[in-house]
């Protein structure tokens, strides 16, 4: 189950600082035009959501760049743009639309489709059909997963919201170009509707209901799976070139958070391999020990020489009994 709720909220353009926010509060209140929201502003939200470390990062660096732990979603965002050609970016959002509802069963109510305000179209598929626990690599499953349907459904979509700390304009937020509003629109209406038609809609915000989910699709979490395996596959096989090239490995992060906090049912058969395959670059046990304890070494107040001293005669201290 989704756990990491926090988020980021940019009121202004993107330029403008990142306020943490409680996400789904925040993105409700956009939806349903609280009072507290000027839907005549530009705004943003977080495309991904974060846990307290995201919190501290945003504090101790002063912005989210750089920011490498773990991520979650409410929803996988398809984001269909064509410049200059808004029929075009319709027609394959119907597409894409129809494909998605087709391929997990889903009532037409169960999608979030909206007309940006500007070039295109934005879809939202909740993760409420399969509930896909956070991890540092959410992100690009959550590319991979997106890539593949609107592969299947042959339209092009913009792999640029999958930036882990990707800005995503709010709903109902107002175009600063255009003019126009984020608005929602019902799979009837970017069927049938004419661009000028949706075009006058978007003229002014319209509150709206989010997705309610009564039942799993086994189906969603079989195509999210399959995602993160080929995502592990191929960074796998990257770490692997690197090994050849270099002969180090490298402790990433998400065999850290395996080894502190292990994994949930759907996910620890896969974050289990991806751990032992990371353990596995290292050629030494000498190296290993040095990955595993530096960080924390540092953290506490340590130099890096005293770091690397200690650990070496604690290294040696062991060769020293087993001689």
């Amino acid at each position: 189950m989704m756990t990491d709720v926090l988020g980021f909220r940019i009121v202004g353009p993107c330029t403008s600082e990142r306020r943490l926010v409680d996400w789904q509060a925040a993105f409700v209140a956009h939806a349903s035009l609280d009072d507290r929201i000027d839907a005549n502003q530009e705004a943003y939200l977080s495309a991904f959501v974060f846990g307290d470390d995201f919190e501290r990062h945003l504090k101790d660096a002063g912005s989210t760049k750089g920011f490498d732990g773990p991520c979650g979603s409410e929803f996988i965002w398809f984001d269909i743009d064509r410049t200059n050609d808004l029929e075009t970016a319709q027609r394959d959002a119907a597409r894409l639309s129809l494909f998605i509802v087709e391929r997990y069963g889903l009532d037409e109510d169960e999608l979030l489709i909206y007309f940006s305000g500007s070039k295109g179209f934005h879809v939202g598929l909740t993760t409420k059909l399969w509930t896909p626990t956070p991890f540092t690599s959410f992100h690009g499953v959550a590319r991979r997963f997106a890539e593949t349907l609107a592969t299947a459904a042959s339209v092009a979509i913009d792999i640029g919201v999958y930036d882990k700390v990707r800005a995503f304009r709010a709903p109902n937020s107002r175009h600063p170009k255009s003019g126009l509003h984020k608005r929602a629109l019902t799979l009837d209406e970017l069927m049938y509707l004419s661009v000028e038609r949706i075009q006058e809609l978007a003229r002014e915000p319209l509150p709206f209901d989010l997705p309610s989910v009564s039942s799993k699709c086994h189906r969603a979490a079989t195509d999210w799976q399959e995602a993160a395996q080929r995502v592990d596959q191929e960074a796998e096989a990257a770490r692997q070139k690197r090994i050849v090239s270099n002969g180090s490995g490298t402790l990433n992060r998400a065999t850290l958070d395996f080894i502190r906090d292990g994994a949930s049912a759907g996910d620890r058969h896969r974050l289990l391999f991806s751990a032992a395959a990371n353990l596995a670059e290292f050629a030494t046990v000498a190296e290993l020990i040095h990955a595993v304890l530096s960080q924390a070494a540092l953290e506490s107040g340590l130099s890096p020489s005293e770091t690397r001293r200690q650990i070496e005669c604690g290294i040696n201290h062991l060769k020293g009994t087993e001689s």
